[in-house]
């Protein structure tokens, strides 16, 4: 298997994007750490999949607004599995809020969840996989509103913007100690946080008719290129974010 004696771990491992990475890259072979903030029965639900499908699995707890808890999650997995060679930074909340009806609050709870995160993820890992050798994968799910403005949600594209250049500059750093940064940007998939509009038949009508490929992704779509990119195929991969829309962001040009 691609990421046999591989170690994973998965910010918001437990729900959407992140499950069906968790779910994935166990399949692919690697031992993985699935982190949630509050839902511990959907994490757990996560785990049992993994179980039942032979794969090797954890459940972790943590806030990741918090980078302490972040460096807790990379020591817990180094803890249990004595390594860490894949992080992936998923976690990940909006607020549908403007430019002018963004509060503070809003936005300071976006950026510590989105980037914030991301940034610490990206140190706490790096800093691990550099004292074990060896290099290492880091992967940002971050979002085609990294590069496509998407008016009345501002401070969601503020951070995806951020996750974009963290992306390219900590490649470019971390790349002398052979570790890898990508981001992913998907484009609309069918997850909780898109359940109203999927469960609407006009707004789905309208989303799929936007979308070149006429539909939205599922969110193993989005996992089997994680498990390719934290993979030694893909080793020669760094400093760059792959769209996984169905050609929205293409078809929007034209527009």
């Amino acid at each position: 298997m691609l990421l046999d004696h591989k170690v994973a771990l998965v910010t918001g491992g437990d729900s959407g994007i992140g499950h069906a990475i968790s779910i994935g890259l166990a399949a692919a072979g690697a031992a993985v750490t699935i982190n949630y903030h509050r839902d511990q029965a959907a994490a757990t639900a996560t785990l049992q999949q993994i179980l039942q499908a032979g794969g090797k699995a954890q459940i972790a707890q943590a806030d990741v607004a918090r980078p302490e808890e972040i460096q807790r999650l990379v020591e817990q997995t180094v803890r249990a599995y004595g390594r860490l060679d894949v992080m992936i930074n998923n976690a990940g909340l909006e607020t549908r809020t403007s430019v002018l009806e963004t509060t503070e609050q809003q936005f300071d709870l976006v950026l510590d969840v989105d980037l914030k995160s991301a940034f610490f993820g990206t140190q706490h890992a790096a800093k691990q996989m550099i004292a074990q050798g060896g290099g290492g994968r880091i992967i940002n799910i971050s979002s085609v509103h990294e590069d496509w403005p998407m008016p009345g949600n501002t401070a969601y594209c503020c951070a995806k913007g951020g996750m974009r250049m963290l992306t390219r500059t900590a490649g470019v750093e971390l790349a002398p100690h052979g570790i890898t940064v990508v981001g992913i940007g998907p484009g609309a998939v069918a997850t909780p946080i898109n359940a109203a509009t999927l469960a609407n038949p006009q707004e789905k009508d309208r989303l799929d008719a936007a979308i070149p490929l006429g539909r939205v992704a599922q969110p193993k779509e989005i996992a089997d290129l994680v498990i390719w990119l934290a993979s030694d195929q893909a080793s020669y991969v760094t400093s760059a974010t792959y769209f996984v829309d169905g050609g929205l962001m293409q078809a929007s040009v034209g527009l």
